[in-house]
Parts: C-alpha cells; structure tokens; sequence
C-alpha cells in the first residue's frame, strides 16, 4: 500500500468519479490512477469503486470506508511534512488562507502586510470564495484557515475562533431624505426604499433579515451581492440605499456616498477563523492569526484545538 495510491482514490472521489479529471488534477496519466487503484483493491481484497465497464459510476460501501481513512491517513501525513518543515526551515513555507470578498478587502490588509514583512519567505495566498466554499477548502485541506462571519459552525471538522464583533451601517447618495433625519434612523425608514444588499450566504445577511422579520417589515431587497464594492457601486447609481459592513465605508474613497450608522438595528456579527481540529499548524500561521486577532495568542488556538480533539475523544 502506498501514499499515491490513497492520493489517487481520494481525488478520484473528490473530482466525482471522474479519472481523467484526476489525472489532469494530479499531473499523471488515466491509466496508470486506474492500474494503481485496482492494485490497491486486490491487496485490500474489496472493491472501492463500482464500475460499468472501464467508467466509475459509484463508491461501494466499504469503499466509502476505505476513502474516510485514506483522507485521514493523508492529512496526517502532511501533519508529519509540516512537522519536519516547522524544524528544518523554521522560517520558510506557505500558508494558505480562505476568505469571502469582505474580509480580503476591507479586513485583512493590515495583517497580511503585517505577516509579509514579518515572514518574507513565507508564501502567503488568499483565495477568496463564499462561507461554504472556504470552509470547504479547510476541511479539503486546500487552504490552512477560513475566514468568514458565517458558515463555520457547520462544518464539525472545523473548530472555530471567534476574533472581532461587527455591525452594519446604511449608505447611501449625497443629498438623499434620509442624511436630514434629526434622529437616529429606523427600520421603517430603510423598508421604505428600495434596498441593496450582500446576498443571503454573506456577511451576517441573517441577522438583517431577522431584524425586519421581528419588526414585522418585509423589505424591498431589488438587489443582492457578494461583493460590497458592487453594492456601493448600485448605490451611487440610484438604484436603492444599502446595508453593508461598517468596516466597508471608506469616507475617502466612497466619495460621493454617505453612511448612517444602523448598529442599533441589528445584532451584532462575529468574525471567526476556522481551522481543521486535526491540523498541525507551523509557527507562522499563529503569528497570522495573532495578527489578525491580537488576543488569540498560540496557548489560546492550542488550547481551543485540544479541547475539540477531546470532545472527539
């Protein structure tokens, strides 16, 4: 049995049973996955994959077995890379960090400018997606941490670090009724225009919807998106007012926009990071994450990991 041929059932089922694509995936040719994999098989004495002829068209039961172990065994051996790398090249490496548009724009520059001239050779990429997406590529060993407000709690391969509560704030055109308001705005008086915000899946869009529904207000949502500068963009183009991060106003660059501030409408966010409960993390991705959350020091992600890995015990 060897680690290639775990490598090759794992994509195999990871690129839905298709073996060209994991060939192409793993820079190796169709028929030698397919030789090495009924290899395998014949020293395990089962059959993983159901074929139709020379197509795969299932996953046998025990095969599914068979591929949550190699998923394990290959994470754990890269824990054991990390390991010898964490020693022998202490300040050399790459980290690989999942996040929504949100967070990469408006929350993370001052930490990744932080961490590169902390870590210069490091090789640090961002990769940017939804809340499901990122936390996908944690638990797919893709990328070392996701960042996000929503989504990592669903994931129970993850354990989750709270790092900085958020609230939102209403933007909208310079000169617009609302900017005249001698008092604090209202949810009736944001159900009462046409309404631009994140979609459902982003930065904390529950909690907005929420609110309205408690306050019996069914607003007029003409547009959704994942991307705030797409939101501000709308905006100032007339088609509505907007919800967004407050984090996401910058009075210096959104000129020609105005932000009131709706924190006492909603409940208030939580950024957290997640990462895999059976992760070996390399010193320098707990400098990123003390960067990005000054009280998460390394004793407390440690400790926070261990006490999963118990109550997986």
């Amino acid at each position: 049995m060897k680690l290639q041929q775990l490598r090759y059932l794992v994509e195999v089922a990871k690129q839905g049973l298709n073996v060209s694509e994991a060939a192409e995936k793993l820079h190796t040719s169709q028929p030698g996955i397919s030789k090495q994999i009924r290899l395998l098989e014949d020293e395990l004495g089962i059959q993983v994959f159901i074929r139709n002829g020379k197509r795969v068209v299932a996953v046998s039961e025990p095969g599914k077995e068979v591929l949550r172990i190699a998923e394990r065994i290959l994470r754990e051996a890269q824990n054991l890379k990390r390991v010898g790398e964490e020693f022998s090249r202490e300040a050399e490496g790459a980290l690989t960090v999942a996040t929504t548009h949100t967070q990469a724009r408006y929350a993370l520059p001052q930490t990744i400018a932080a961490f590169v001239q902390k870590h210069p050779k490091v090789k640090l990429s961002i990769k940017q997606g939804s809340p499901t997406q990122i936390c996908e590529m944690v638990v797919a060993g893709e990328a070392d941490l996701a960042i996000a407000t929503e989504g990592i709690a669903l994931y129970k391969d993850l354990a989750m670090l709270p790092c900085y509560a958020w609230n939102r704030s209403v933007v909208v055109p310079e000169n617009h009724a609302l900017l005249a308001l001698e008092r604090p705005i209202t949810l009736e008086d944001i159900a009462a225009y046409p309404i631009v915000t994140y979609d459902f899946a982003f930065a904390g869009r529950s909690k907005i919807n929420k609110a309205f529904a408690t306050a019996g207000l069914s607003p007029n949502v003409v547009l959704t998106a994942i991307d705030t500068d797409v939101i501000k963009t709308y905006v100032s183009l007339g088609l509505g007012i907007g919800i967004i991060a407050t984090m996401a106003f910058e009075p210096e660059r959104d000129r020609g926009l105005c932000a009131l501030d709706a924190g006492h409408l909603f409940e208030p966010s939580t950024t957290k990071i997640g990462i895999r409960k059976d992760a070996y993390l390399r010193g320098f991705a707990y400098t990123f994450i003390e960067l990005f959350a000054p009280h998460l020091h390394r004793k407390e992600v440690e400790a926070a990991l261990l006490a999963h890995a118990r109550e997986e015990a």
